[in-house]
């Protein structure tokens, strides 16, 4: 500031095109993260800035934009909150540090990951609404200048309209996503899903499916529990002629026996002695569209039989009706069961197979799929935290090494589930890797070389139990550390013990980092 108390012409004029560049990245938070460091290093001269997310979940911060000499290095690296950053997320005040080595809340770590040496900097809260979510840190003035109280200055003012465009971002995105998801439901109506494509696998699928449209044959589906075949039927159906026509569902597992026919051809008053009146039935209901059968390996026996009559002669009658009742219906079958198998045993027709067997599609597990995982994560993150009023941003480093390492088994319907889990007990901005609730192995996979420790110790000269016991937990160790970048912190919180044991056993079994 001038001797006045104010801010200098050429640093005020700056700061309001500053200001104008970054109120035109709302589309973008990131771009305007990036945006927000570059000017702050502009106007204060520096040769490095980062922004630090809080990370509340983990007791720590996270690099989450760096800029300058070391920015890759920096951003696998968590920083404890007995740090300066940490202190200016706890006070939520900023600092000016000319000697920062000197400063009892340095903390080390950072500098001797990277080898690059911080001599002073400027640290502040990025607070929304009251609270801080992040720290900026300007690191290292340039020609070895001294910061400024004037820098200082200058900063804060940066940082609130920083806060505020950023905290506008984000309600930029949600209301983006609302949108989206409004013009997908009336894109495809209410009562569709939205089908999410990109494994070159499914878009085949897709490709036949296409192909497939302007004829009426059947259609059999098969694939795990949860992969989405129920989506499948319905770009069937949406791909097709019928596209305007009704689209029946029919859970055959979720039904009993006794009511399953007169859910699927309807029934007369008086049929059974719940009859009060006539109805019609998901066929009948279905004329001139489709009808879904979902787990159709769970119909029974005799129902294969009516089944196949419709299919063949597209024919019925209503349940204590001898009136025959004609329909034009396309059959789309769904199952997770091995129906070879059943026929084998007598329990599936083999001629109803065949018939609903004309155009086979076999959707691949998740696990098979995994270059759609980003964008299922995105699209259920974005429904959830819609439906919970929770500004989410996205997956914390860890989260999105956890997602991609699991091999979900069940499926797609596995993974809607744990967002939706996580988005209820997580807190914004990220879903972190706790948050997910995934099985313990995820949280603590290490490198493939463990699993075959035991095998080389068997073969090697020294077998006692003694020095298995040692040589195992020197390797898991070293995993442990090589997966979070040697920052001890980290790796205690996943060996379930105190970080001082960690450096205890670091000495004591001998580990050097690379």
């Amino acid at each position: 500031m001038g001797e006045d108390g104010l801010v200098p012409y050429e640093k005020l004029k700056s700061l309001i095109e500053i200001n104008t560049r970054i109120n035109l990245n709302y589309a973008d938070p990131d771009t305007l993260l990036v945006s927000i460091l570059e000017s702050a290093m502009f106007m204060v001269k520096c040769e490095a800035a980062s922004l630090l997310l809080v990370q509340p979940e983990i007791n720590s911060l996270e690099f989450y934009i760096s800029l300058g000499p070391k920015n890759s290095e920096v951003k696998k690296i968590l920083v404890e909150r007995k740090s300066i950053a940490g202190w200016v997320a706890d006070n939520c005040q900023s600092v000016l540090i000319n000697d920062v080595n000197k400063d009892p809340r340095f903390n080390s770590t950072v500098q001797n990951t990277t080898k690059y040496v911080t001599r002073n900097m400027i640290a502040f809260p990025m607070s929304v609404q009251g609270n801080c979510v992040g720290v900026i840190e300007l690191i290292n003035k340039e020609n070895n200048c001294d910061f400024t109280s004037d820098d200082l200055a200058i900063l804060e003012l940066l940082g609130e309209q920083a806060a505020v465009a950023y905290q506008n971002a984000l309600r930029y995105r949600k209301n983006k996503v609302q949108l989206n998801a409004l013009q997908n439901v009336f894109d495809a109506g209410k009562e569709y899903h939205p089908f999410i494509a990109k494994n070159p696998v499914v878009l085949s699928l897709l490709e036949n499916i296409k192909r497939a449209s302007s004829i009426n044959s059947s259609v059999l589906i098969t694939g795990e529990s949860g992969v989405g075949k129920e989506l499948f039927a319905e770009q069937i159906h949406l791909l097709s002629s019928r596209k305007d026509k009704p689209f029946v569902r029919v859970s055959c597992a979720s039904l009993s026996p006794a009511l399953l026919e007169s859910e699927f051809f309807g029934h007369v008053k008086g049929a059974f002695t719940d009859a009060v009146s006539a109805r019609k039935g998901r066929f009948e209901l279905a004329d001139g569209g489709t009808i879904f059968l979902d787990e159709i390996g769970e119909l029974p026996v005799d129902l294969q039989a009516k089944l196949l009559r419709v299919i063949q002669e597209k024919k019925f009658e209503r349940v204590g009706s001898c009136e025959t009742i004609s329909v034009d219906v396309r059959i789309i079958a769904a199952t997770n069961r091995d129906l070879e198998a059943m026929i084998t045993q007598g329990t599936f027709r083999t001629d109803l197979y065949f018939r609903l067997n004309v155009l086979p599609i076999a959707v691949p597990p998740l696990r098979e799929r995994r270059d759609e995982l980003g964008d299922l994560c995105e699209f259920f993150l974005n429904k959830f935290k819609a439906e919970i009023h929770k500004e989410f941003i996205g997956f914390s480093e860890a989260a999105k090494k956890a997602i991609y390492s699991y091999m979900w088994p069940g499926n797609i319907r596995e993974l809607e589930n744990t967002i939706e889990r996580a988005c209820i007990i997580g807190n914004p901005p990220f879903i972190q890797l706790n948050d997910l609730r995934l099985p313990v192995e995820v949280e603590t996979s290490v490198s493939p070389e463990i699993h075959n420790c035991a095998q080389e110790l068997s073969l090697g000269r020294d077998r006692s139990l003694k020095n298995a016991l040692s040589e195992f937990k020197k390797q898991y160790v070293e995993a442990i550390l090589r997966e979070t970048n040697w920052n001890q912190t980290a790796a205690a919180k996943i060996l379930g013990i105190q970080r001082t044991y960690v450096s205890k056993l670091i000495s004591e079994l001998n580990i050097h980092r690379p």
